[in-house]
């Protein structure tokens, strides 16, 4: 299968209008299309491919902001470890990358709980939103689809995700009853950067109105090796030392699936071990004094310098994550369950997380989270040319931290929306609405500290298909996003981001204005997407460093007038039948008002691949420029541009009984260039894997 993803975006490019330039005069277009398109004798339209996460079952061309669709071998090709590696080269999407074992997405330069995560519809519940170095308990290779919505579009998912909705697919819960009885797949893959192995499986049974599914993945990975040129002090070698990953995952599934729906459940058991690289303990001890820090001891006091500490354990090793994550999931649709709706849907889950920090072999510090989520939806019949939904989404979340590192007292946040969403179509417009209210409220329970904001959310856009093959697109969106309970209650050290964190009680909801526009050509020998967009936010809540102290930033959770400007896409020539090549890139520009720039925003990025096909091979190569990011914030340092050169290649077989096979061997930063990722808290501890093959094998049947 194919995909309608937007590609890796590189970057040389530092101003809108210079992408732009480049984007437009490439070629008459500009790409949504497949990173490799299939042989065809003349030119053709790309494939529907069905958005779940539209709410309306909507295709890609009919969505009114950008979005992208990985799925089929593109998926298998685009997929690592971590769901934000995953994502990374997507235009507009980057990754915070701490280390091999934790790396969230961060879409058009918005990061945390800014950026929801989804398992098919439903929120994951772990400890991701709160810092980049927990990870996120979504498992690509168990994923059969990957939906990226840009921007506050995707308000019948929560008003907070002002950045985006990411939203994975799988087939844990089991919807129809496999034609054959059985179906399945199977794969392993192998890489030299971490000399990591990992084998998944995905197998689905049934019979009569009953379906099972289990599934299961098992990684091994060690330490990475870096780009040439990397020399840490007093470090001989080029891995970045606790950058280990081991994961396991398994679930399973029971269905009763009937002519008008189903309804199912599964239970899911993800472990995790990974470390922590750039921990750094000279820092403990280090406290406040107003808006500055202070470590060692006080005049007079019995003490020693923060870095020369002495310390009864051993912490001569890197800190370990444990990750222990277990989830029941609950989902179901009616098709047609009473007069006026066309269809009902359930999504319910309960999770359990707990991760352990060791150091020295003891359990340092123990994150907890304990939450559930249900979320119903009600789509109705036409009413006067009216489609459209009404829903219902409720949460509550008691995370607790303890231990050495409990920066965070323990809190109780409780959600509640209710949203509704409308779409009309007049000839070659189609127009959307949505609607969103949201009640949050979060308590600290050791202070006794409740606070509770309201939100209302609206969006209108519109698509118009204004001549065959080509359309433009447009959406406006007011959001209103609550403040986090890490945000409000956040205080102490942190010292896997090297930060002393403190929240405000006093915050006040987030409001934004955003705008977007895209124009697109998807059939042709020339396919392109271009969106620019402008994201005004009042009362932006960010990490504002009031004082810094050998590598420890004091962190002060504070709120100022935002604006995020840029513009992402890709055009794709088709050169011949079995050959084409394909221009991309995206950049942002994150600017506070009255002057200052945001922290850890991505540099832009610019890039050229070429992809072919011939028979059943199938191939791709491409060099990705980014520019050097000295954009920064104050106490941030800038981060030297590279370049990297990828190369993928694909074979598609059959065995004797008609089984679908398919070897891979991709290859990236084949120059082994040293590279660092600006998005990264620990960006200089752990620069990005140097040159890397990884070869893999799949079979479906």
């Amino acid at each position: 299968m194919t995909h309608t993803s937007i590609a890796p975006m590189p970057a040389a490019v530092r101003h809108p209008i210079a992408l732009a330039a480049l984007l437009v005069l490439a070629a008459p277009g500009a790409a949504l299309a497949q990173a490799s398109a299939p042989a065809a004798p003349a030119p053709a339209a790309l494939p529907t491919v069905t958005v779940s996460s539209s709410g309306l079952q909507l295709g890609v061309a009919d969505m009114t902001t950008p979005t992208t669709v990985l799925e089929g071998d593109a998926l298998v090709r685009r997929r690592e470890a971590t769901l934000g590696e995953t994502l990374n080269s997507e235009p507009g999407i980057t990754s915070s990358h701490f280390g091999a074992g934790a790396s969230r997405p961060i879409i058009r330069g918005m990061d945390g709980p800014r950026v929801k995560v989804l398992s098919d519809g439903a929120e994951l519940h772990d400890a991701s939103t709160i810092s980049p170095d927990h990870a996120v308990v979504s498992e690509p290779l168990l994923a059969t689809q990957i939906e990226v919505l840009r921007g506050p579009s995707a308000l019948i998912y929560g008003s907070g995700a002002v950045g985006g909705v990411v939203n994975v697919l799988d087939g844990k819960v089991p919807t129809a009853i496999p034609q054959k009885g059985l179906e399945g797949s199977a794969e392993l893959r192998a890489n030299t950067g971490a000399r990591e192995g990992a084998g998944a499986f995905s197998l689905t049974g049934g019979t009569g109105n009953l379906a099972v599914h289990v599934e299961g993945v098992a990684r091994d990975a060690g330490d990475y090796r870096v780009g040439k040129g990397w020399a840490p002090e007093g470090e001989a070698t080029r891995k970045v030392l606790g950058s280990f990953n081991r994961t396991n995952t398994g679930s399973v599934g029971l269905s009763w699936v009937g002519e008008r729906g189903y309804l199912g459940a599964a239970y899911t058991r993800q472990a995790a071990k990974y470390g922590l690289p750039g921990h750094n303990h000279s820092f403990e001890g280090c406290h406040t004094h107003g808006n500055h820090l202070h470590c060692g001891a006080h005049e007079g006091e019995e003490g020693e310098d923060a870095h020369d500490h002495d310390h009864d354990h051993d912490h001569g090793g890197v800190p370990v994550v444990d990750l222990r994550s277990e989830r029941f999931d609950i989902r179901g649709e009616l098709r047609n369950p009473f007069a006026g709706f066309s269809a009902l849907r359930l999504r319910a889950g309960v999770t359990d997380y707990v991760h352990d920090e060791v150091e020295g072999g003891s359990i340092a510090t123990t994150f907890k989270n304990k939450a559930y989520d249900t979320r119903i939806e009600l789509q109705h019949e036409p009413i006067n040319g009216f489609k459209g939904l009404i829903g219902l989404q409720t949460s509550q979340r008691k995370f607790r931290a303890e231990g050495e590192e409990a920066y965070v007292q323990p809190t109780v946040t409780r959600r509640t929306g209710l949203f509704v969403l409308e779409e009309y179509r007049l000839g070659d417009w189609r127009f959307e609405a949505a609607l969103r209210h949201d009640r949050q409220t979060a308590r600290a329970e050791t202070s006794d500290i409740e606070r509770s904001h309201n939100g209302t959310s609206a969006s209108l856009g519109a698509v118009w298909k204004f001549t065959p093959g080509y359309q433009v697109g447009a959406s406006f969106t007011r959001a209103s996003r609550a403040p986090s309970a890490e945000e409000l209650y956040a205080r102490g050290l942190h010292m896997a981001t090297s930060t002393y964190e403190r929240g405000d009680a006093s915050l006040r909801s987030e409001t934004s204005q955003n705008l977007d526009v895209s124009l697109k050509k998807t059939s042709g020998d020339t396919t392109f997407g271009v969106s620019v967009f402008r994201n005004r936010i009042h009362n932006y809540i960010y990490g504002r460093t009031l004082d810094e102290l050998d590598g420890l930033q004091l962190l002060q959770y504070a709120q100022a007038d935002a604006t995020f400007t840029g513009i992402e896409g890709q055009v794709r020539q088709r050169l011949t039948r079995n050959l084409g090549v394909t221009l991309f890139g995206d950049t942002v520009r994150a600017r506070i008002a009255g002057g200052g720039n945001l922290p850890r925003i991505p540099a832009s990025r610019v890039g050229v691949r070429l992809d072919a096909n011939w028979n059943a091979w199938e191939g791709q190569v491409e060099w990705v420029q980014v520019a050097r990011q000295n954009r920064v914030a104050a106490f941030e340092t800038a981060t030297p541009g590279y370049g990297m050169l990828n190369l993928g290649v694909a074979y598609n077989g059959q065995l004797g009984n008609g089984t679908p096979w398919q070897v891979y061997l991709k290859g990236t930063n084949l120059t082994d260039r040293l590279a660092y990722a600006h998005t990264s808290f620990i960006k200089n501890a752990a620069p990005l894997m140097g040159r890397n093959l990884t070869l893999g094998v799949k079979v479906a049947f």
